[in-house]
């Protein structure tokens, strides 16, 4: 299990933003924002007694509309509250052979949350119990949810900060290293799980409780009346979704930021760059970022697209993450040349307190017009390559140019993490045709992930024999881009091939305790 789909490029899935789920406090219910407000200043100098978390829903009263052939997403409407100080969670595993732990950050300590409480990068596993009960009192769903503490919230008191630090979401992939998750002092996060199964539930009126379990209730010391809440549920028949299957239905209800390619979306105006730079141009000595590969995942054999040439031969099919480790963001601008579908590209370098303190010429962008880009790549970020047994190359991937965006968060643990990313998909700052400068960013702590799904960019193994393979991945592979280390920039992951032309099989042996292909 790992942490919910994480942003794809190139026309997959890109990152949901939280305002795509629909959650309001301050609505009449079991505590309401209204109850949370009356208490102002004293609870936020911390009363005694005060539970450091409150489980409140917005409303007693929960209408859900129940999709043909799909079901019941289950948004009851019930929020977690911090009291009058940030909750904050932290949790990492040291190599993909190693658990992911994860502790409680407190003033001067911290301290490990319930062994088996979280096993992956989703949230605190577990964290919610919720019952359902038909009108005749018959048990129709007992289950344990997770909650993600980044889920989407706002202030619940006038006197809470007026800004939260934590990150939006607990989306990961399944090479994720490092996790924050936090709720500032008098905010809420939705409870509602992302990824959770749909319910099948009849049009009808129900009962339902949602209670904290009791090993987080011990943990964080929060009081009976806190952690549990009960509510009228009505559940109604709902239009369809425009597809009478199951995956159908998923898509329909899909946040919109979730569908669809890069063309279905009107690019984002970067914002104007400084001039090009003048002086001498130089390496300093300081911060500069560590790029990484991540294994290969997501990993898949089978025949090209119907109707095309591809048609008559096998691809494999991988997704493939560059990540920046840090201490200091890499950032890139490039200035076109005169008339030109070129610019020039630099990277910029900044000291210990973020000031800019040098920059250097460091390759070129080019403008890739084809379907489904339509943006500027800077050339040479990565190198992808299916290696035989002994590891030399049987082929190579034609993607080499790439538009950066932190796509992905690696491990929001390391030194200088940026837990807000500006540029998170392809239209946040890869421009368009007329655009006369760019400026790409892979911030700390966030990788670049790229599905290799077209023909010329997945491996063609048509007339490759069964056996050993593996699916090398390298971050700057012409040490173009100034980095603290170059020691970490290959990752290798093992693929057997077997079957027949057109009928091709595909075995991913597992990563430490990471099996996902």
């Amino acid at each position: 299990m790992w942490g919910g789909p994480g942003p794809r490029r190139e026309g997959f899935i890109i990152n949901a933003s939280k305002g795509n789920r629909r959650t309001a406090l301050g609505v009449a219910g079991v505590v309401t924002l209204a109850a949370l407000a009356a208490g102002g200043t004293t609870a936020m100098a911390g009363a005694a007694g005060e539970s450091p978390l409150k489980l409140v829903a917005g409303s007693t009263e929960v209408t859900v509309e129940r999709v043909p052939e799909y079901g019941v997403d289950l948004d009851l409407g019930t929020h977690l509250v911090a009291g009058s100080k940030p909750v904050e969670v932290r949790a990492s595993r040291a190599s993909y052979a190693d658990q992911v732990i994860a502790r409680q950050v407190v003033t001067g300590a911290d301290r490990p949350l319930p062994p088996g409480a979280v096993t992956d990068f989703s949230g605190l596993g577990k964290f919610l119990h919720v019952t359902i009960t038909d009108a005749a009192g018959k048990k129709v769903l007992d289950r344990d949810q997770t909650v993600c503490l980044n889920g989407e919230g706002s202030r619940t008191r006038p006197d809470a900060p007026d800004t939260s630090p934590y990150p939006d979401d607990c989306t990961a992939n399944p090479f994720t290293l490092g996790a924050v998750w936090g709720l500032q002092a008098g905010w809420s996060a939705n409870t509602t799980a992302v990824d959770a199964e749909p319910v099948d539930l009849a049009a009808g009126k129900y009962k339902a409780r949602v209670t904290i379990s009791k090993a987080y209730r011990d943990f964080f010391k929060i009081g009976a009346y806190d952690s549990a809440v009960s509510l009228n549920l009505t559940v109604k028949d709902g239009e369809g979704c425009g597809a009478a299957s199951t995956e159908g239905c998923r898509t329909a209800a899909r946040p919109k930021s979730l569908m669809g390619d890069d063309t279905d979306r009107p690019a984002v105006q970067p914002r104007p760059n400084p001039a090009r730079p003048t002086g001498t141009a130089g390496v300093p000595k300081g911060p500069k970022p560590d790029l990484r590969a991540l294994p290969a995942w997501e990993i898949s054999v089978g025949p090209g697209e119907k109707g095309t040439p591809a048609a008559n031969r096998d691809f494999l099919q991988f997704s493939a993450n560059v990540w920046n480790a840090g201490p200091s963001p890499l950032v890139l601008d490039g200035f076109r040349q005169q008339g030109k579908d070129l610019m020039d590209a630099f990277q910029y370098f900044y000291d210990d307190h973020g000031r800019q303190v040098g920059y250097q010429k460091t390759g070129t962008m080019e403008w890739d017009a084809r379907d489904g880009h339509n943006h500027w790549h800077f050339t040479d970020f990565a190198r992808y390559s299916l290696l035989k047994a002994d590891q030399s190359e049987a082929v190579r991937s034609q993607k080499e140019a790439f538009c950066l965006a932190a796509t992905d968060s690696i491990d929001y643990t390391v030194e200088n993490a940026n837990w807000h990313p500006s540029n998170t998909d392809l239209h946040t700052a890869c421009g368009d045709h007329s655009s006369l400068s760019v400026r790409e960013v892979l911030d700390v702590g966030s990788g670049d992930t790229y599905v290799q799904s077209l023909p010329g960019q997945s491996f063609d193994v048509t007339g490759l024999p069964n056996g050993t393979y593996y699916i090398q991945v390298v971050a700057n592979p012409d040490k173009r881009l100034y980095e603290t280390s170059t020691a970490n920039n290959v990752a290798l992951r093992k693929v057997v091939l077997g079957g027949t032309p057109h009928h091709r099989t595909v075995d991913v042996p597992p990563v430490g305790v990471v099996d996902r292909p």
